[in-house]
């Protein structure tokens, strides 16, 4: 006995609490870094990077609300400045923004908000969590964004608890910050100030002597924020104020306008329970504990009602030796300090789930359903999972952790194309075939509407040997000059050029329901089956 009790006392002592905390970090930094270009870009990130980099070549950026704000083009120019442009570099940022939601948690369990088994569980959740992982490795502004909110809730919390004028800077940078990423940021900050505002309406959180001052210190930081990087530092200060002061033409009219009619028109639409699927692809135990969670939190009054029954009536019908008035009187002692013992993890998770369904419900409603978009309910649905641990949940949340390691392995470090939502439209690796013939040919002849991320890849000096037309051309004007390569899209192709070989391949695929409706059982248990894709015909001259 006296062995065991020192091989357990030995493993404590060896696996502290910080020291576990430190290696799920490490995992996190390892999961976010480790062969960051193995994938080639997304669609949308060569965009985002073209952008960056002309941002840095030719000073030019304006805002438009297709492609969110700017905070993302101005942070990888820099990065682009430092290290030069590259799929590797551009997606650096990412990984470290993905990587310091980890470390925000800790500071939460510093409050007293959870407790060191649940902020090791949300840790492990947030490193290894498919979705969180793909998207960390992933030039986007949501990851941004995500950091953003995260660190303006720990910002809010240290206020509450000390009231230092340091929280509140902190908190209206990132809150600039995260205006400066996305267009939905303002729902966000609604959510988080009607629970907040409502606490303190309520006197569940009290504000310091000077909080009007702080507030005002605040606003003004987050609009110098908005004013400098919205405007360009200057450059467009049409997007503040309007063309000739019209105020359909400002950035912020234009925002609203735009994602109003793309939610209304659905070009990305999907049904409201979109996201539901893709938890039960790639993140069923957090889903699962999270909906667990959200249960024993609504019915834990009900559990203290029927509690309160079943005391009342023991007094009715047992004899003591206390008269009745102090058993009445101990027993709602006991009640009042059941009630308040856990007040303050209650408060916090009680705002995580506020936070999660309206983030949800948000999500659900709006038109416009991208896979991306779930790492916003994410964040919060990783703290409700972890909500009244018990053992059972526990060893249930580390085998779940098993899932969760496969599903990132399978979606983040298969050098392949896969059949996966997640990918919503990535550019397939058969491209690097294509882009390997075009390193070897003088002159390539690109006629096709479809053709991104080539003008990323071939940037700068690169695409003088391009020639290039938007759509098909003639025979004769594609063959001219005897090029190297043609490359055409393949449902306005050629059966066949004179003195070219032919051979297709995919530009960009996805996953495609229509084609696996049928088999959703065995796509879940495989992840297999027909891709959708846009294939690019590449001619190359007969040896």
């Amino acid at each position: 006995m006296e062995k065991s009790a020192s091989f357990t006392d030995n493993i404590k002592h060896i696996f502290t609490f910080e020291r576990v905390f430190l290696l799920i970090l490490l995992l996190t930094i390892i999961l976010r870094f480790w062969q960051l270009d193995l994938k080639l870009f997304h669609h949308d990130e060569a965009i985002h990077s073209w952008f960056s980099y002309t941002l840095l070549t030719k000073g030019t950026w304006v805002y438009d609300p297709s492609y969110h704000g700017p905070f993302l083009y101005y942070v990888t120019a820099g990065m682009f400045s430092v290290f030069g442009a590259s799929d590797l570099v551009a997606r650096l940022l990412p990984a470290l923004f993905g990587t310091l939601l980890v470390p925000l948690v800790y500071f939460i369990y510093r409050l007293g908000y959870i407790t060191k088994i649940q902020t090791l569980l949300v840790a492990l959740f947030l490193a290894i969590s498919p979705d969180m992982v793909y998207f960390s490795r992933f030039l986007r502004h949501d990851i941004f964004m995500l950091f953003f909110t995260m660190l303006l809730l720990v910002a809010l919390l240290y206020y509450f608890e000390r009231g230092q004028l340091r929280y509140v800077i902190i908190a209206a940078i990132a809150t600039g910050g995260a205006l400066c990423c996305k267009e939905e940021m303002p729902i966000i900050l609604l959510i988080f100030i009607s629970f907040f505002g409502y606490s303190i309406w309520k006197k569940r959180i009290h504000l310091p002597p000077q909080w009007k001052q702080d507030l005002l210190i605040g606003l003004l930081i987050i609009i110098g924020i908005l004013v400098a990087l919205y405007s360009a530092f200057g450059m467009h200060p049409e997007t503040l104020v309007g063309q000739n002061f019209q105020i359909n033409s400002t950035g912020w009219y234009q925002a609203v306008d735009h994602w109003v009619a793309m939610s209304d028109e659905q070009r990305l639409g999907g049904p409201f329970y979109f996201y539901i699927p893709l938890y039960l692809l790639y993140e069923l135990p957090i889903f699962l504990l999270a909906i667990l969670g959200t249960l024993l939190f609504i019915f834990k009054d009900i559990n203290l009602i029927l509690t309160f029954k079943r005391l009342k009536n023991g007094l009715l019908t047992r004899h003591f030796e206390l008269s009745t008035k102090d058993l009445a009187a101990t027993s709602l002692t006991q009640l009042k300090s059941s009630k308040t013992v856990n007040a303050r993890s209650d408060f916090f998770f009680q705002f995580c789930i506020y936070w999660m369904i309206l983030t949800m419900a948000f999500y659900a409603y709006v038109g416009e359903k991208v896979p991306w978009l779930i790492i916003h309910q994410l964040l919060p649905m990783s703290f409700v999972a972890v909500y009244k641990l018990n053992w059972q949940k526990i060893v249930f949340a580390l085998i779940g952790c098993l899932f969760l390691a496969l599903m990132t392995w399978h979606v983040a470090f298969v050098p392949a194309d896969i059949n996966e939502p997640i990918v919503q439209v990535q550019n397939s690796e058969d491209l690097r075939d294509v882009m390997n013939i075009m390193d070897n040919s003088s002159q390539v002849v690109l006629a096709s509407k479809d053709y991104w991320p080539l003008p990323w890849y071939y940037r700068g000096d690169r695409w003088n040997k391009i020639v290039f037309y938007g759509q098909v051309e003639d025979e004769k004007t594609l063959t001219e000059n005897h090029p190297g390569v043609i490359i055409l899209h393949d449902t306005e192709s050629y059966p066949s050029l004179p003195g070219y070989d032919k051979k297709t391949y995919k530009l960009d695929y996805w996953f495609s329901f229509y084609d696996n409706d049928n088999r959703l059982l065995d796509y879940y248990i495989h992840r297999d089956g027909t891709m959708g894709s846009i294939n690019l015909d590449v001619f190359t001259p007969q040896q």
